[in-house]
């Protein structure tokens, strides 16, 4: 059995939505964000060595470059040395995100860890007690919550403060201005990304054409653009950013939000009960399914982030919980076997226009429940197991390796 699977089978419940909106540094919480916290927590397990060492493998030496991984790693260990080792060939991984770290005293071997970066900045080491958030929510299906919701007569925020508790809106307050500062950086921002793809910003050219005004739909378009592109900008050039559910989707959720809280004038406490409503979603998808592109493609991640836009746009307009229901899972049915393949492992191409392709079909999605959600067939719950297979059936040149597809044409 491997690391996903034991994961799986062990769940019950899920964890707070503290575990999945995290504020971190992009462009990848699993490559990045992950590495990191394992060197630091490495460093200070061995306080008395002199020098370091990290072989990276699986989807951390294949792309780990471009996703700045051996950055993060030597920049945890500083001011000591850390020589980075990418180990391309390694197989039969327990997991995707696989590395091995050594600390050294001189030339006195001190300890070794082996860990795996599992997705949303998350960290397992082998052989140690694996680190189990408290699962505060009794359920772990959406069915389960529906029936809940229908029986005590709840919203879906209001089932989310009811086991987080009331300080879950001081925390998702910080979570809407850390992607709002996130954004209005880079809305602002001009000049050519990082990385070495000549990767041009756009999204403050998106926000200032104003050729569009008597075009209602066209504005709407291009301004939910923006927002997705002034986020992920933000992410590619190793901003910080909220994990919505992960850094490489960052910009799906905060720009559906931003755009219809400006267009309705809705308040402040509305766009939490739509973040509390999204991260249920993520929760969801995390638990019983992956948020990881090395494990199931990028449908777990943009896919992921689509389904929580979604339903966080539902909530805002007051649908029902079916319908609600309804656009999650068409959001997210309609990424299934979406490829993770970033070019040169940047989160670049495809990603900045993957994610705000997925915030203007979060808005389809919803638009669809509304007039449809009585003649479904497929529920939520089913979408998200059909994706995890999906996604482990894929070829893993196709889970963030950069060896297939537009990463492997692309010239």
């Amino acid at each position: 059995m491997d690391l996903t699977e034991e994961k799986r089978e062990k769940a019950r419940g899920m964890e707070s939505l503290t575990e999945l909106y995290r504020a971190g540094v992009g462009p990848s919480s699993s490559h990045t964000m992950g590495p990191a916290k394992a060197a630091a927590l490495f460093r200070a397990a061995h306080p008395e060595a002199t020098g370091f060492r990290a072989v990276l493998m699986g989807s951390l030496a294949k792309t780990g470059r471009g996703h700045r991984t051996d950055w993060c790693i030597r920049r945890a260990f500083e001011p000591f040395l850390c020589e980075i080792k990418f180990d391309e060939n390694a197989s039969d991984l327990p997991h995707p995100n696989t590395m091995l770290l050594f600390a050294y005293r001189d030339t006195r071997l001190l300890g070794t860890w082996e860990v795996y970066s599992v997705g949303g900045g998350s960290i397992v080491v082998k052989g140690q007690p694996v680190y189990q958030p408290a699962r505060i929510y009794p359920h772990d299906s959406f069915a389960e919550i529906a029936a809940f919701c229908r029986e005590k007569d709840l919203r879906l925020w209001q089932y989310a403060e009811l086991f987080e508790g009331k300080g879950l809106w001081d925390f998702l307050d910080r979570v809407w201005k850390q992607m709002l500062a996130t954004m209005e950086k880079g809305l602002a921002a001009e000049g050519v990304l990082p990385g070495g793809l000549g990767v041009q910003r756009k999204a403050k050219i998106l926000f200032d054409h104003h050729n569009d005004r008597e075009h209602i739909e066209t504005r709407e378009n291009r301004l939910i653009c923006a927002y997705a592109f002034a986020v992920s900008e933000e992410n590619a050039a190793g901003g910080t950013v909220v994990t919505a559910p992960t850094c490489g989707s960052c910009g799906v959720l905060p720009a559906v939000l931003r755009y219809v809280k400006d267009k309705r004038a809705i308040e402040e406490a509305d766009v939490l009960h739509a973040l509390a409503t999204a991260g249920l979603i993520g929760n969801l998808i995390k638990t019983n399914a992956s948020i990881s592109g090395a494990e199931c493609g990028c449908q777990a991640e943009v896919g992921s982030a689509c389904s929580m836009a979604a339903a966080g746009l539902a909530e805002i307009f007051g649908l029902k919980l079916d319908q609600i229901e309804y656009a999650a899972e068409v959001a997210l049915e309609h990424h299934l076997g979406l490829t993770c393949d970033p070019v040169r492992g940047l989160v670049q191409i495809p990603c900045i226009e993957r994610n705000a392709v997925a915030a203007m079909r979060a808005m389809n999605a919803v638009n669809l429940a509304t007039f449809l959600s009585d003649s479904r067939k497929v529920s939520f719950d089913l979408v998200v197991q059909t994706m995890y297979e999906t996604g482990r059936d894929l070829s893993r040149r196709y889970r963030e390796t950069s060896e297939g597809g537009l990463a492997k044409l692309y010239s």
